[in-house]
């Protein structure tokens, strides 16, 4: 998620954390139940005869890159990305009997496009489609997706076609109404997003003009792809009475699951904490910590780091298919600032047993304020000009995403993980904020 190059104010030791699902993020982190400070970066054919090629049986640096792009993409279109297609394909078969054995996911080779049937130990919010909004987008996907398995591939279909079908099926309690503006945004958001994944191919017209008006038409053609966008299942869908349901059903089907367990949760979370005594994924990766780490290094650029209550995996590299944090948002450094300052008052804020700090929304409000007045100097004037309220909703936002707080339902107090112990962020010796106004953000160490 590096989309800038970085600004003259640098830090001393940027570095980060991986998330892999959606991706692999990077975190500069610190347990607090270590009680130091220690910036770590965080986040083909075979041959004639019987023997295979030796680049088939090793796994090799093309290897890692094939699973790095399988993780952090939800399928390689072979039209699309011909050569990252054809990477796949040469080392499929290694790969393959990697996947299966450590996470126990299904990798699937079709002529047109490769995919990786990610499924996470549980789900996070972060998980989801980031450009939908609300639950209305995603029953409207729903409906989109069933309208599609009526149609043959490049059968084209008018945008009326389509709103038809998906207010006859629409099961909300209210119905679908064109004339309804967020009705029509909604579907904007679901066909744009189609369009993205290529399961839908615009023809001719403008979807965007469908907002200001319910009689706009568009020609849409269906692709190849539609029909394999959902998973299968082993069992009819209308069987399960829960999304918990169709997990469980899925470990029921796997043998070896404390391990798969413990590699899908490293891969696919910012950090991994520790959630009692008896957790038992968590006793599993201290006992094999070694084993671990050797698996994880000798396939992959990332490195298992584990402390008293968190673990995680952690990239010393950049890739540009991770998302990566910090990135170069002003917000990015305004968390590590917030990292930097929790530490300073561990004594007032002290963590639990599993290394988690309570605090009041007034707490909270205060604390931002004091980190305002130490480090706003050096921040972008959206942060340095604008609103308490504002910034507060921001880093809560960006700390939710990254799994590094919680809200309390009941108490609405806030439950930062032990995982923001890692994170910390100083401006250097030398900076004075005088290019604050030329950058977006000031970098900090």
């Amino acid at each position: 998620m590096i989309r800038k190059p970085f600004r003259k104010r640098r830090v001393r030791s940027r570095k980060a954390i991986a998330r892999c699902p959606v991706g692999a993020r990077q975190k500069s982190f610190s347990g607090f139940d270590q009680g130091i400070f220690c910036p770590i970066p965080i986040s083909g054919k075979r041959p004639q005869g019987r023997v295979e090629k030796l680049e088939e049986r090793k796994f090799d640096e093309k290897a890692e890159t094939a699973l790095r792009l399988l993780f952090e993409n939800f399928w390689i279109l072979r039209e699309e990305n011909p050569e990252q297609y054809q990477l796949i394909r040469e080392r499929e078969r290694i790969l393959k009997r990697f996947i299966d054995e450590k996470f126990g996911y299904s990798l699937i080779v079709h002529r047109h496009f490769i995919k990786l049937e990610k499924t996470p130990v549980e789900p996070e919010a972060w998980m989801g489609i980031l450009d939908f909004q609300s639950v209305r987008d995603y029953a409207m996907f729903c409906c989109a997706l069933a309208f599609t398995e009526s149609k043959q591939v490049d059968e084209q279909f008018l945008l009326s076609e389509i709103c038809e079908d998906i207010k006859d099926m629409y099961p909300g309690e209210f119905p679908i109404d064109w004339t309804n503006y967020n009705d029509r945004k909604s579907l904007i958001r679901v066909i744009k997003f189609m369009e993205r994944l290529s399961l839908l191919k615009r023809v001719e017209g403008d979807i965007e003009k469908f907002a200001s008006h319910e009689k706009e038409e568009v020609l849409y053609e269906v692709t190849v792809y539609a029909r394999y966008f959902m998973r299968t299942f082993p069992d009819d869908l209308s069987e399960y009475a829960s999304a918990e349901e169709i997990l469980r059903a899925e470990w029921e089907r796997q043998s070896d699951v404390r391990r798969k367990r413990v590699y899908r949760k490293l891969f696919l979370s910012p950090a991994v904490c520790r959630e009692g005594e008896d957790d038992a994924d968590f006793l599993y990766m201290r006992n094999f910590r070694n084993r671990l780490r050797d698996d994880i290094e000798s396939h992959t650029s990332l490195r298992l780091e584990l402390f008293k209550n968190a673990a995680f995996l952690v990239a010393d590299e950049k890739h540009p298919e991770f998302t990566l944090f910090p990135d170069q948002r002003a917000i990015s450094d305004i968390v590590l600032h917030l990292g930097s300052l929790l530490r300073e008052k561990i004594t007032e804020f002290p963590p639990d047993e599993y290394g988690r700090i309570r605090m009041t929304k007034v707490q909270f409000s205060d604390l931002m304020k004091e980190l305002k007045n130490k480090y706003g100097y050096g921040w972008s004037k959206q942060y340095r000009e604008g609103t308490a309220a504002s910034l507060e909703s921001d880093v809560i936002e960006l700390l939710k995403e990254w799994e590094l707080l919680e809200a309390e339902e009941f108490t609405g107090s806030y439950l930062f993980k032990p995982a923001i112990g890692r994170l910390s962020g100083h401006y250097p010796k030398d900076f004075s904020g005088e290019a604050k106004e030329e950058v977006d953000g000031g970098e900090t160490e």
